[in-house]
């Protein structure tokens, strides 16, 4: 009988454990979710972007080529039982890391944009400003990304605004003007396709939390 009692006392205790979480598990599901709906957003505005960017830089809305890439950014194809398999804090490091460097490529090539307009090379456009609002959204994702990832370790430390990246001189003085242009292509239509995926990742995160 006294075994019987403690068992019952236990398993209260064990309840009143998992409904005190409760609260929380939702409101990190809800966090997630948020994220998701800022990805999705941001990937919309890149999207718009990247069609004005192939008509007005390109010449060509229709413009396509999935046959380039650029060695610095991010890969976008993963083994999905790797993918699957990724710790929550691993997938929201990998989230982090990736998007830095996509702002960091998009700094680069505003600030190119906009030093060829004022040295006259090309006509002025609304392309330099979109570039900067896509950076705002990015910069917003990797603020609510640092936040989650604090709640995991106490350790973790936002790291200061990242440095702009640029290219190596002697890549830079081989490359043509159409290049040039075909580069901010690939940044963008990349851009579009990890959106894609790290939206999956905050939903998979979102469900995870709220199980």
């Amino acid at each position: 009988m006294i075994v019987w009692w403690r068992a019952v006392i236990l398993l209260c205790c064990i309840l009143s454990c998992v409904d005190s979480f409760a609260p929380f598990r939702v409101l990190q599901s809800s966090k997630y979710k948020n994220s998701f709906r800022l990805a999705r957003s941001t990937r919309t505005h890149v999207q718009l972007l990247l069609k004005k960017y192939k008509e007005q830089h390109l010449g060509n809305k229709h413009f396509e080529d999935r046959s380039q890439q650029l060695k610095n950014l991010p890969l976008l194809s993963t083994d999905f039982y790797s993918w699957l398999n990724m710790t929550d804090w691993e997938r929201l490091h990998t989230a982090f890391r990736d998007m830095q460097v996509y702002w960091k490529m998009l700094e680069w090539k505003r600030m190119q944009l906009e030093k060829e307009e004022k040295e006259g090379m090309v006509v002025r456009s609304t392309l330099p400003p979109s570039i900067k609002h896509i950076q705002l959204d990015l910069r917003d994702l990797m603020s609510q990304v640092s936040s989650q990832m604090s709640h995991m370790k106490s350790s973790w430390v936002k790291p200061t605004s990242p440095t702009v990246w640029s290219p190596l001189e002697a890549e830079a003085s081989s490359k043509t003007v159409w290049d040039s242009r075909v580069e901010g292509y690939i940044i963008l239509r990349d851009l579009d396709l990890y959106l894609t995926k790290v939206a999956r990742d905050f939903l998979l995160l979102a469900t995870k939390a709220h199980l």
